[in-house]
């Protein structure tokens, strides 16, 4: 049978790096622009979309999404607004067979992310992957290989790494020079307000122009239902991971890095879908408490119902030690509820250029300590929010194992750190 260009991309992307046909490394001049696609173009791909076409260092090259209508709506905003002609493409394979991309940059539901990643750094590009880069703990642990075994260059879109107040802050709180040893980490995703019933509809026919099959990838089949695309996805868990993984994992990862002590031992979410009856399956509103192994706390409090705010905090971090505290927007409070004054000239904030040109930078040193965000990094912040995610779903508290990241004796709970795949685009066990 002869092998066609479509079954050729459709093939495994670590079986075309094994014969030597997709892999390569590319260095990069002084004034060499790196060439991007962006992978997912509706909402948050368009953040990405303006931070390349403004930075001096890269080029727009093409744009990918499997839903023609905003594929195309969205080429002609660029031809519009920037006089920049870009390639289109529907299914990611073909971009990764693009010699004038060097860069993908992954903005598409969460449950592509991993597998978008992994294929692009075995096509010898480079990786800037949105919150969460994981759909299950399973996924994040092969990304960590994956860069690893490529020798790629993956960042995480939490821009908050790359935010120069927190890289000074975050460093004095894990010093402890302030506030002292910090016990407890309360992270805050308060979006009441933004977040109503999303009713109810039934399956139908997709729209002309979204590629359903191609949507879904790596989750298994499922009627089309309007209530998914393009946003509401978030809410259903083969696509999404509910708010404590969307808005959420921003804090969580500011959470993770502030008490720097990796992974839990237990984990205990509750709460529900309050107020409104609706067809989404994750909670609107839960509480997530996480221990680590030497007792110390990570709170995780979601409201997207109306709430008052703490400390004058809606979405955002705090940060409890045994001298006095931290609030995010205001800084350090000692134990008489003062504000603590940090001299800038003996605290300074270290140099940042923004999380995408960060990135920019660390493509073309190849240095991976230029990644603010790494998938080590990720992969803490993302596990947090998977394990609130499996204990709310099985309704109780959960022990874990950071040594072989699985539950204590509950092989039910274990069975949803992955999930099952599509046969057609399976994420490759590297690890």
């Amino acid at each position: 049978m002869e092998l066609t260009r479509r079954s050729f991309l459709g093939a495994s992307a670590a079986a075309m790096v094994a014969a030597g046909t997709m892999s390569r490394s590319t260095v990069f001049g002084a004034n060499e622009r790196i060439g991007v696609c962006v992978v997912g173009v509706n909402g948050q791909g368009n953040g990405h979309i303006r931070n390349y076409i403004n930075s001096p260092d890269s080029e727009l090259v093409a744009i990918c999404d499997a839903d023609e209508r905003i594929l195309y709506g969205r080429r002609d905003q660029i031809k519009n607004d920037d006089d920049i002609d870009v390639k289109t493409y529907v299914d990611i394979r073909d971009a990764l067979a693009d010699d004038d991309i060097d860069v993908i940059s992954i903005a598409s539901p969460n449950h592509w992310h991993a597998l978008s990643a992994i294929w692009a750094v075995q096509a010898g590009k480079d990786v800037y992957v949105e919150k969460p880069a994981s759909h299950n703990v399973f996924e994040g642990q092969q990304l960590i290989a994956a860069a690893r075994e490529y020798d790629r260059i993956i960042q995480h879109g939490t821009q908050s790494r790359s935010n120069r107040t927190w890289m000074r802050d975050i460093q004095l709180l894990q010093s402890g020079e302030i506030i002292g040893p910090l016990h407890t980490a309360r992270a805050l995703g308060f979006k009441h307000g933004r977040r109503d019933s999303i009713g109810f509809a039934d399956p139908e026919d997709p729209p002309e122009g979204l590629h359903w099959r191609l949507w879904q990838g790596p989750a298994v089949d499922q009627p089309y239902n309007p209530l998914y695309h393009p946003y509401n996805w978030h809410w259903f868990w083969k696509y999404g991971n509910g708010e404590i993984g969307n808005q959420g994992v921003h804090q969580m990862d500011i959470a993770t890095w502030g008490m720097n002590k990796g992974m839990p031992v237990s984990v205990y979410s509750a709460g529900g879908r309050y107020t409104y009856e609706d067809q989404g399956e994750t909670p609107n509103t839960n509480v997530a408490t996480f221990t680590y192994a030497d007792g110390t706390m990570l709170i995780f409090d979601v409201r997207n119902r109306f709430s008052n705010d703490e400390a004058g905090v809606r979405v955002g971090n705090l940060f409890y030690g045994s001298d006095g505290y931290y609030v995010e927007g205001q800084g350090f409070f000692d134990r008489g509820d003062n504000l603590i004054e940090l001299d800038e000239a003996e605290y300074p904030f270290p140099e940042s250029a923004g999380a995408f040109q960060n990135f920019l930078n660390a493509v073309k040193s190849r240095d991976t300590n230029e990644i603010q965000g790494n998938m080590e990094d990720a992969h803490v912040s993302n596990t947090f929010c998977h394990l609130a995610n499996i204990s709310y779903r099985m309704g109780r508290s959960l022990n874990f194992n950071p040594d072989n990241e699985t539950f204590v004796d509950a092989p039910e709970a274990d069975a949803l750190l992955t999930r099952e795949y599509h046969p057609d685009f399976e994420v490759p066990k590297l690890a």
